[in-house]
């Protein structure tokens, strides 16, 4: 069967082609057109059909710059549409790009696959009556999702989430505490607090000024380390308040990881990390600044549906952690709900309690591209022997 799958950012590529694995597992004959990055051209053994810096444009003003690239895109998606013919459309995540693929393949009479449902939950419910009509169906890997969805008309399916084998996996090859803390020239006696600020120049500018006040606020009865994301220049870093704290590059979630093993803690910006975090078993406060008005906290609780904005909170259906949003996103106020975490306290105990709730609601025995994959490799078998017969 030929499938094509679209990844348009780097953690769709590499969920991309575990999908893409697990199909070609059940599908022995599958032929693969793809819009990804280099996991996905390791598994399919040739190139993307579009490298992935010209498909990972993100923000109003970026994707405004780069209209004319944006339109080239599509055009040359139609033409593989039209060209390769694939049995089945793939979205893996990336909304802004894949709903406007899907509505190409429905109307070219493809069925169409979303992995990783959008989180229009939050915000952009507007969506939904596209995702009824284009979507044959849609993979979910957060567990409120098929009811949220279905309630919609949206065919949706919980498959499992993937951090969790991936999280586990990482976490088992990780080194001791005491080899961890010699790597990055730390004192393994300390408690470690792991500053996470985000891994986009925005993210950093806004988020480290706070973190690092609070750290400087927490010595020397913690040592603060920064996570450094991958291809950002330390110098960022140090701009915006990092001057002398430690630095951990690439390594964020290890970090957490050894933080949390220290009787330490973590600073969090709000994103995949809070959910790493949790599944590494170290408690953490999320800090979202970006202006830091009230203005803007008013107007975000009136676009977001959703109680929350951190994924552990967003499972469980509760307040596990302490969520600092953007005017409430002050050097005082983390402190005050960082101290209540750290050591031997009933709230630090509650927290880590809550991770064992949330990792039971996240299906841990589901591995979500394999449960993925078999669904949609014996829908579209069901398919072309209907189309047959």
């Amino acid at each position: 069967m030929k499938w094509l799958i679209s990844a348009g950012e780097t953690s769709g590529d590499i969920h991309g082609s575990l999908l893409m694995s697990e199909i070609a597992a059940r599908d022995p004959q599958a032929e693969f057109q793809f819009l990804g990055g280099e996991a996905m051209e390791r598994v399919a053994g040739h190139k993307s059909l579009i490298p992935l810096e010209r498909l990972a444009y993100m923000g109003f003003s970026e994707v405004l710059r780069h209209l004319g690239d944006i339109r080239r895109n599509f055009a040359e998606v139609e033409r593989a549409l039209d060209s390769f013919r694939p049995d089945a459309v793939v979205c893996v995540d990336y909304p802004g790009f894949n709903l406007k693929l899907a509505r190409k393949a429905r109307r070219r009479n493809i069925a169409v696959f979303y992995y990783i449902a959008p989180k229009v939950w939050a915000w952009k419910e507007w969506r939904v009556p596209a995702m009824r009509r284009d979507i044959t169906r849609l993979y979910s890997i957060l567990p409120f999702e098929p009811e949220w969805f279905g309630k919609r008309g949206v065919e949706t399916s919980y498959v499992g989430n993937p951090s969790v084998e991936e999280v586990d996996a990482r976490l088992a090859a990780s080194p001791s505490h005491d080899d961890f803390c010699r790597t990055h020239s730390l004192d393994s006696s300390a408690k470690l607090l792991a500053l996470v600020p985000g891994s986009r120049v925005g993210e950093i500018r806004c988020n480290l000024p706070v973190m690092a006040e609070v750290a400087r606020r927490m010595q020397p009865e913690m040592t603060p380390v920064i996570a450094v994301a991958p291809a950002l220049d330390r110098s960022l870093y140090l701009r915006y308040g990092g001057e002398g704290i430690a630095m951990v590059e690439g390594d964020t979630l290890r970090l957490m990881q050894h933080a949390g093993m220290s009787g330490g803690a973590a600073l969090v910006t709000s994103g995949t990390a809070t959910l790493e975090a949790a599944l590494a078993n170290t408690p953490q406060v999320v800090c979202y600044r970006a202006n830091g008005s009230a203005l803007s906290y008013k107007i975000m609780r009136r676009l977001i549906k959703v109680d929350y904005v951190s994924l552990p909170n967003l499972i469980t259906g509760r307040n596990i952690i302490p969520e600092m949003l953007l005017h409430n996103c002050t050097p005082d106020l983390v402190e005050r709900e960082l101290r209540l975490i750290v050591g031997d306290t009933p709230a630090r105990k509650a927290q880590l309690e809550d991770y064992h709730e949330m990792r039971r609601l996240l299906a841990p025995q589901l591995h979500a591209a394999q449960t993925a994959a078999s669904d949609m490799v014996t829908r579209i078998k069901a398919l072309k022997e209907s189309a047959v017969k």
